[in-house]
C-alpha cells in the first residue's frame, strides 16, 4: 500500500517524455478544468479570456503526443495485481484497495474514438471535488488520490445497475428520454411521462431511469425488474435511489450558482464488508453527465 500511494506519473505512462512539463503549462494556465471546482471559475472562463484560451490550446497542443492512453502499473508497482482495462479506466487489484487510473481515452457509443491530453486528469480531479463534497449525502469508496489520474478506492460488491438521474426530456440515444418519449412512450423505467411535453424541456419533478448491463450496451429497468432479477433487494433499492436523487439535487443546485445545468447523470454504487453502501465510480463529470 505505501508503494502504491507513491505513485507517480512516471509509472503511468508508457515510454514517452514526461507530461509533467506540459501539466505545469496547463496548471498555471487554467484553473482545474472541473465544473464548480472553484470559485473563480465562473470568472475565468476560457470562452472569456482569449489569452487564457490559447494558453490551454497551446499546452493542449504539445501533449497530444504524450497522451495516457495505455498503463502498466501491474508491472512496476509491487502489490498490484491483476489489471482489467475499461473504455477508460485502468483498474489494478490490491490487497483491500483498488487503484483505478483515469486514462485520456475518448469513448463514445461503446467505443475507444481517441486519446485527448488531460482529460483523464479532467474526469479524476472532478470527481474528487464532488466526492468530498456529497460526503454528507452519502459515504464513498475514495481513499486517496496519490496522482492527479490516479485514485484510490476501498474494495466493494458494486451493484449491477446504474442510476441515471434526469431533469429535463432530452437526448438522442436508444434510451434517451427523448427518443422514448418520441417514440410514444408514457411510462418509461417506473415513471408515468405527463403528454405535451417537448424536447429540452425541464420535467416536473427529477425521475430516475435505471438501467443494467446487457452484453454490450445498457438496458432500462424498474424498481420491480431490478427487485424480481434480484440485482437488489428493496431495502437496498430504496436507500440507493433516494442517495441517487438527493446526489442529483444538490449537484443541480452547484452547477446552477455557477450559470450551468445539470441536466442527465447516472451514478454508481457498492456495499463495502460491513454492508456500507458507498458512491463508487464518477461523479458529475463531462463522460457520467
Amino acid at each position: 500500500m505505501e508503494t502504491s500511494l507513491r505513485l507517480k506519473t512516471s509509472f503511468l505512462s508508457s515510454p514517452k517524455p514526461s507530461r509533467s512539463s506540459s501539466l505545469s503549462r496547463l496548471r498555471l494556465a487554467t484553473p482545474t478544468l472541473a465544473m464548480a471546482a472553484h470559485s473563480s471559475v465562473s470568472a475565468s472562463l476560457l470562452s472569456a479570456d482569449p489569452r487564457r484560451r490559447d494558453e490551454v490550446l497551446s499546452a493542449s497542443l504539445a501533449s497530444v503526443s504524450n497522451c495516457l492512453s495505455e498503463t502498466h502499473l501491474d508491472q512496476t508497482v509491487p502489490g498490484l495485481r491483476s489489471k482489467t482495462r475499461g473504455k477508460v479506466r485502468d483498474v489494478y487489484e490490491g490487497d483491500n484497495y483498488l487503484v483505478l487510473v483515469t486514462t485520456d481515452r475518448q469513448s463514445a457509443f461503446d467505443r475507444v474514438l481517441a486519446s485527448i491530453p488531460f482529460k483523464g486528469q479532467v474526469l479524476n480531479e472532478t470527481s474528487l471535488w464532488w466526492f468530498d463534497k456529497t460526503r454528507h449525502i452519502t459515504p464513498n469508496a475514495v481513499i486517496s488520490s496519490p496522482d492527479r489520474n490516479v485514485t484510490i478506492a476501498k474494495r466493494c460488491s458494486v451493484f449491477p445497475v446504474e442510476f441515471v438521474v434526469r431533469g429535463f426530456v432530452t437526448g438522442s440515444t436508444d434510451t434517451s428520454l427523448w427518443t422514448v418519449y418520441n417514440e410514444g412512450v408514457r411510462n418509461y423505467c417506473g415513471n408515468a411521462l405527463p403528454e405535451g411535453m417537448v424536447k429540452n424541456q425541464k420535467l416536473p419533478t427529477n425521475i430516475l431511469t435505471p438501467t443494467t448491463k446487457a452484453v454490450d450496451h445498457d438496458v432500462p429497468v424498474t424498481p420491480h425488474e431490478i427487485i424480481e432479477m434480484g440485482l437488489m433487494t428493496k431495502d437496498e433499492y430504496d436507500e440507493v435511489s433516494q442517495k441517487a436523487l438527493d446526489l442529483f439535487a444538490f449537484g443541480q443546485k452547484v452547477a446552477l450558482e455557477h450559470g450551468l445545468l445539470l441536466v442527465d447523470t447516472k451514478y454508481e454504487f457498492g456495499k463495502a464488508t460491513d454492508g456500507t453502501i458507498m458512491l463508487i465510480d464518477e461523479v458529475h463529470t463531462p463522460d457520467s453527465s
